[in-house]
């Protein structure tokens, strides 16, 4: 069984994490990353290798995909938290990602590029 982070690991990794975009959930032990990638295709590749490395670490994230976004939380259920499983499915999910571009802000809502093109069409 995973075990929580301790306030070390906190303090040495997470900070890492929040340069390339990861961000804390409110009210939840949990990291949060939101990719826009530049289609469907690449968006849809990117969760394909990382659900391989996730069944690898037999660690899997919650996540959302609508066309080219994927939206990423990590905690592990088992402890109730962040644990170091989560850090390593957050660095490998982050080189997996590539040249994506990273919605920093997350109190913004969510947009992919099909709601985008609609409002072009209106």
């Amino acid at each position: 069984m995973a075990e929580l982070l301790t306030k070390a690991e906190r303090t040495d990794d997470l900070p890492a994490l929040g340069e390339t975009g990861w961000r804390a959930v409110p009210d939840r032990d949990a990291i949060r990353k939101i990719w826009k990638f530049k289609s469907f295709s690449e968006a849809w590749g990117f969760m394909s290798r990382a659900a391989l490395v996730a069944e690898k670490l037999n660690h899997h994230p919650e996540w959302t995909n609508i066309y080219n976004t994927v939206d990423v939380t990590l905690t592990t259920h088992d402890c109730g938290g962040l644990s170091g499983l989560d850090l390593t499915l957050a660095r490998r999910m982050d080189k997996l990602a590539g040249q994506a571009d990273v919605q920093q802000d997350h109190s913004e809502p969510v947009t992919c590029l099909c709601e985008l093109h609609a409002k072009k069409g209106a």
